[in-house]
């Protein structure tokens, strides 16, 4: 299962973070309270997980509720967005004349400056997950990541352009879960599910 990580500070809503290493903000760790409070129904056998600050922070409410310790995979650190990064979405508007919304084709077209190359963010998400799926094998793992890391690895075991998968709503603190059986089979069998909303 893909969990992603919670509200972010507000200064940073609606802002092409990337690699920026901001906090959550308190209903982001309420809705990590809430996720991870959900979960202790749901058995999970490993935890893996980026280690920027926003993750940490949502992983902490999980780890203490399944009483596991994380493994931290620098290749599910959220993606960089060159130019874009710090601006909001507004503003890519007015600097660039591009609507934010288009972000997954800009980011396969390599049309942000500076922004790393969708062949290098493929790589390095492919490589955490077939690392994942190479250690447990047929056990249920919870990986703990960024919206745009979640979008590549559907892209990936889905074998959809990333640019199709902004059909997917992924909200903070969402649980998307993909059931893969060896050698290629994938199915969803959960999208987009919010505990902190869903079951109030």
């Amino acid at each position: 299962m893909f969990i992603r990580h919670g509200e972010v500070e507000s200064s940073y809503h609606r802002v092409f973070g990337g690699r920026i290493d901001m906090e959550l903000s308190p209903f982001g760790h309420e809705q990590a309270r809430v996720t991870a409070e959900y979960l202790r129904r749901h058995p999970i056998d490993a935890i893996y997980a980026s280690p920027m600050r926003r993750v940490q922070q949502t992983l902490s409410a999980l780890v203490a509720s399944q009483e596991k310790l994380p493994t931290i995979l620098p290749d599910l650190r959220e993606v960089d967005f060159g130019e874009w990064t710090g601006l909001s979405w507004d503003q890519v508007m007015e600097r660039f004349q591009i609507s934010a919304f288009t972000w997954l084709e800009q980011l396969e077209h390599g049309a942000i400056d500076q922004a790393e190359s969708i062949e290098h963010f493929r790589s390095r998400v492919e490589t955490a997950m077939w690392q994942v799926l190479r250690e447990q094998s047929q056990k249920t793992v919870a990986v703990l990541c960024h919206g745009g890391v979640i979008r590549m690895a559907l892209s990936i075991l889905l074998d959809l352009p990333l640019k199709k998968t902004a059909a997917f709503e992924i909200e903070y603190a969402s649980v998307t879960i993909v059931n893969w059986r060896p050698p290629k089979k994938s199915e969803i069998q959960l999208l987009n599910f919010t505990p902190w909303r869903d079951i109030r």
